[in-house]
This record gives C-alpha cells, sequence and structure tokens, in this order.
C-alpha cells in the first residue's frame, strides 16, 4: 500500500484523528512530508479538509451525490429504480462492483416493497474517489418491528439476532430470507436503522447492534463497498455453499447479539435464543467474540443436548477466550 492508499484508507476507516502523524509513523517520514502527501490529494480534490490545521478533520469529496423518491405504487417492482436512476450513476464502475451494488439495491427495494407496509422509498447514491454508497429508505412499519410481530419474538433486538442469521422469511413462496445476509457480506459496511435501534456489519467486525436516543420512522438500510475491491457475488456466495451442500448451508451467529444489556450468557434459555433455527444449516459458526464467559448450563445446552439432538450440524466455535473455550471443551467432553 503506497501513501495516497493509506491516507484514502485511513480516511475511510474514519480514522482522520492525528492523520499527518499516522503517515509519518506508517513511512519513517516527516510530518512535513505526512502533510505534503495530505494536501496534494486536497488540491487534486479528492479531499476536503475541515476545521485549523492542528485540528484538520479530511473526508472524500462527493463526485456523485442523488436522491430520488420513489412511491410503492401497485406493480412496481425493484428493477425499475435500478435500471432508471441507479445504474446510470454506475457506468464507469468496475463490473464487480455493479453486480453487487446491483444485488444489494434490488434485493433492499424488494423488501420495501413486499414488506414495509409504506407508501414511498427514498434512493439515494453517493460516490466518491475511493467508494459508493447506497441507501434505502422506506416510511413503513420498521423492519425489526415486523420481524418481531410476525414471529412473536420477544422484542426487536432478538429480531436482529434472526435476521443475523439467515433464512428468516415471513413469506417463503416468495422469499428465500437470504438477501439480508448475503448483501451485508458482501458490501464493505451494511448496515440498517430503524425504531430505536441500530445494526450493523463490517468485515473488519461482526454483527453489532446499538441503541438510539430518538426512534425513527421505518427503515433505512446503507450500503457502502471500495470501488477497488475485488470482491465478488459468487466468491461470498461459495463461502456460504458447495458443490457438496447446495444452498444456503452455512451461516455465523454473532452469540453477543442474543445478551440483554451486560448479562452473562450462563442460561439453557439463551443457549436456546442462540440456537433457534440454526437446525436449518448445515455448519453454524458461533462467534464468541465479545463474550467474556459462559455458564455451564449454557454451554451444555448448545455443545452437549443440541448437538447429540442434530448430529447433522457442525458447530464451530471462533473468537473464544480461553475460559469460554474451556467451557465449550467441558460441555463437548461430557457428550462423548
Amino acid at each position: 500500500m503506497d501513501i495516497k492508499d493509506f491516507i484514502c484508507e485511513s480516511i475511510y476507516q474514519e480514522k482522520t484523528q492525528h492523520l499527518s502523524q499516522a503517515v509519518a509513523e506508517q513511512f519513517n517520514i516527516s510530518r512535513q512530508a505526512a502533510q505534503r502527501h495530505i494536501k496534494q490529494l486536497v488540491d487534486a480534490g479528492v479531499l476536503i479538509m475541515t476545521g485549523s490545521t492542528k485540528a484538520a478533520k479530511y473526508e472524500f469529496v462527493k463526485i456523485v451525490e442523488k436522491h430520488k423518491r420513489f412511491d410503492l405504487l401497485p406493480g412496481i417492482t425493484e428493477d425499475f429504480p435500478w435500471r432508471t436512476f441507479v445504474r446510470p450513476l454506475l457506468d464507469d464502475m468496475p463490473e464487480n462492483i455493479i453486480s453487487i451494488c446491483q444485488y444489494g439495491f434490488t434485493e433492499m427495494f424488494n423488501n420495501a416493497i413486499d414488506h414495509s407496509g409504506g407508501s414511498n422509498v427514498l434512493v439515494s447514491v453517493e460516490r466518491t474517489d475511493y467508494s459508493i454508497e447506497l441507501s434505502v429508505s422506506d416510511d413503513g412499519i420498521g423492519i425489526f418491528r415486523k420481524i418481531t410481530d410476525d414471529f412473536k419474538l420477544d422484542d426487536e433486538s432478538h429480531a436482529i439476532l434472526e435476521l443475523s442469521k439467515g433464512k428468516l422469511t415471513s413469506d417463503p413462496s416468495r422469499h428465500s430470507g437470504e438477501g439480508i445476509f448475503f448483501t451485508s457480506r458482501m458490501f464493505d459496511r451494511y448496515f440498517i436503522v430503524s425504531g430505536k435501534l441500530y445494526f450493523y456489519h463490517t468485515l473488519e467486525d461482526a454483527d453489532w447492534l446499538f441503541e438510539r436516543k430518538s426512534p425513527s420512522k421505518g427503515t433505512t438500510v446503507v450500503m457502502n463497498i471500495r470501488i477497488s475491491s475485488d470482491r465478488t457475488m459468487q466468491a461470498i456466495f461459495n463461502e456460504f455453499a458447495t458443490v457438496d451442500h447446495p444452498g444456503f448451508y452455512k451461516t455465523v451467529v454473532p452469540v453477543h447479539l442474543a445478551q440483554f444489556g451486560d448479562e452473562n450468557m450462563i442460561s439453557r434459555s439463551q443457549a436456546k435464543r442462540v440456537l433457534a433455527r440454526v437446525e436449518k444449516f448445515r455448519e453454524v459458526v458461533l462467534d464468541f467474540k465479545g463474550i467474556k464467559e459462559i455458564g455451564q448450563a449454557f454451554a451444555d445446552e448448545i455443545f452437549r443436548v443440541f448437538s447429540q439432538a442434530n448430529p447433522q450440524v457442525h458447530l464451530l466455535p471462533i473468537n473464544a477466550n480461553e475460559a469460554v473455550q474451556w467451557m465449550i471443551d467441558r460441555a463437548k467432553a461430557s457428550s462423548d
């Protein structure tokens, strides 16, 4: 990665504080030299600087910023806004980026048509020299509330846990429930805002959930990807489906999404929440990132009781600390 790429990637990752110092340390150059490289990008119209020199912040210049509202009238299809509005703004994009954008956009717009109960959708396209961002925002019931109601779940945070697993649909004759799962993994950043909850997935982090102070109406989905990304739709599909296991056979479950607040994962009921519907998959990756400890009953329910009842499902724990792994190993040993 050269100096220009490092600067752009730092800004894309929102690491803009003390940017010249970070550049200087990374490439063993003076801060003055680093600042000159940053200024070259500003002068070229790639970046814009705000604030004073000592407290400067940088962001990418938007070369495209378009918004259009579509009414959800009878007969509207997801390919109409794609063909007439979004696709013409991507003419000079690499083919793999266009394919990913088409998949993600049409899946999210179709969800708004079929599930939001809203009257219109605001579509936005924003481009810089480094990335492209698509957003789909409806004025409907809200995706987390809709899932909670349809599946009679505990609350909207439970809805996000189920959504993150994939294969969640209230209309299996028309939907596979795969759209959000795969879209979130095709883009560098993917987030949903609905009601008081904010759910996001990035390449660097597992799925995370935050609560907002003031609720928003409807659902907003934002998808962002680097223009230089070599990721392809097929590569993402291949990661979760193989010739030996056709279809959507593998999922990743962020265990921390089953938590309420700062509670510990100790009970069988919590384990059952983690395991809900995972028997639909052949391979289940249980991501324990952020989990400090688990209880004996929690581990036993997953790694002995469930495993014995569902031998066709392979459970693969990852990111477990020493204490969590010890409890997992103990539960596995007791099933032998």
